[in-house]
């Protein structure tokens, strides 16, 4: 018989890993600049699904949230907060699924790939995030910089981002050792 492309588990684990995308986008660090635990889950849930996976709970994650769900951060929810200026980065969240997915081959004959994916991934997101909160800016007459824009939005989170980073892979360790796979 043959295996279907997403089993009943899939699916559950997809809605589980895209409530905690809302659990950890409503949870802000207060620091200099505060900082939600969005992109950890987004690191969660490609470590935990996989690429495809994780990427469609990241979807399902950014549909409830453009139907109007207040499921991003600061219990915000609408199209609106996803064509706004800090939208692209939430879109952006994708392209760390897609970059897990392409480099799948990598990580599966050494896992210390995942980094390199999550890195990359976190780079696509912070420049298709930049370009899409210069267009906004853009479009309203106002003119940011590039430099401006990195020391903006990109470079204060950096940090914060990387340390999520470590947290997801080792967080993610333990839990997968939790959960017994079948096949």
């Amino acid at each position: 018989m043959k295996k279907p492309l997403i089993t009943t588990r899939d699916l559950v684990e997809i809605a589980f890993v895209a409530a905690l995308l809302c659990v950890c986008s409503w949870i802000t660090i207060p620091f200099t600049i505060p900082f939600t635990m969005q992109t950890f889950a987004v690191f969660c849930a490609v470590l935990l699904l996989g690429g495809f996976n994780g990427t469609l709970a990241i979807i399902l994650y950014l549909l409830l949230g453009i139907v109007g769900l207040p499921v991003f951060s600061g219990f915000q929810g609408g199209i609106g907060h996803v064509l706004g200026p800090t939208g692209g980065y939430m879109v952006g969240f994708l392209l760390t699924g897609l970059a897990f997915i392409l480099m799948k081959p990598l990580i599966e004959k050494n896992r210390r790939y995942r980094y390199l994916a999550l890195i990359i991934g976190l780079i696509a997101c912070y420049l298709f995030g930049s370009l899409w909160f210069a267009v906004v800016y853009t479009a309203k007459g106002q003119v940011m910089g590039f430099w401006k824009i990195l020391t903006v939005c990109v470079l204060p989170y950096i940090v914060p981002d990387l340390l999520k980073m470590v947290l997801a892979v080792y967080v993610c360790d333990r839990v997968r050792r939790l959960i017994p796979r079948n096949g």
